[in-house]
C-alpha cells in the first residue's frame, strides 16, 4: 500500500530477520484474496481514519520490489539482495534487472535529462555526481548550457571528500524525481525492453 520510498523506511526500521521474508513475499505477490484486501483497507481506514486509493494500483509483484529496494539504504540493500541471491537467485536477478539505480541515467535520454535537470536543485546534483562516473558526469555536462556545465565542474572539484552515505542519499532524491517524471510519461527509459 506504501509509495516504495516510504516502504523503503519502514522496511529500514524492521529487524533485520524479517527484511528478506518480507522482501520475497513483494516480490512474489501478485494478487490479494478481495475479502482479505477489504478486511486490511478497513483497518488502515480505522487506523488512519482516511479512504484509501491503494486498491487501484498493483500492491506487489517483483518491479515493487525492485522500486523498495531501490530506495534501501545501500547497505541494507546490499543485506538483502545477497540473502535473496542464496534463496532465490533467479528472484534476485530478476529484482536486480528492475531496480533503478544512479548509473541507469545513462540510458535517459538527452530531452529526458534535461527535464530531470530542470527538477534538480545545483547542490544536491553536486554531491550526487560526486560518486558518478567519467561517462554519466560528461552526459550530465553535454545537456548543460555552457557556462552551467563549467560552474558545475567548479563545484564539483571545490566539494572535497564526501560520505558515500551523502552522495548515496542525494542519488536517490535524484532517482525519485526521475521515476516520478518516468510515471507521469515526461521522460522515457530504455529499459533494453523489446518494442512492440
Amino acid at each position: 500500500y506504501l509509495e516504495s520510498d516510504l516502504s523503503a523506511e519502514v522496511l529500514s526500521y524492521l529487524p533485520e530477520s524479517m527484511r528478506l521474508d518480507i522482501m520475497i513475499r513483494v516480490a512474489k505477490l501478485d494478487t490479494v484474496q478481495p475479502d482479505a484486501l477489504l478486511e486490511l483497507n478497513n483497518i488502515l481506514e480505522r487506523q488512519f481514519a482516511g479512504s484509501s486509493s491503494a486498491q487501484k494500483r498493483r500492491i506487489g509483484g517483483t518491479k515493487v520490489a525492485a522500486d523498495i529496494m531501490t530506495n534501501l539504504d545501500g547497505s541494507i540493500e546490499t543485506e538483502i539482495m545477497d540473502a535473496l541471491t542464496e534463496v532465490d537467485e533467479g528472484l534476485s536477478t530478476t529484482i536486480q534487472d528492475l531496480m533503478f539505480v544512479f548509473a541507469n541515467l545513462l540510458d535517459v535520454d538527452d530531452r529526458g535529462i534535461q527535464s530531470l535537470l530542470r527538477e534538480v536543485a545545483t547542490e544536491v546534483l553536486v554531491v550526487a555526481l560526486k560518486g558518478a562516473d567519467d561517462e554519466l558526469r560528461e552526459k550530465i555536462f553535454t545537456n548543460m548550457s555552457d557556462r552551467a556545465a563549467s560552474m558545475l565542474q567548479e563545484e564539483l572539484e571545490l566539494l572535497g571528500p564526501t560520505k558515500i552515505s551523502t552522495v548515496e542519499k542525494a542519488q536517490n532524491k535524484i532517482i525519485s524525481i526521475c521515476k516520478h517524471l518516468e510515471d507521469s510519461g515526461a521522460i522515457a527509459m530504455d529499459r533494453g525492453e523489446a518494442l512492440v
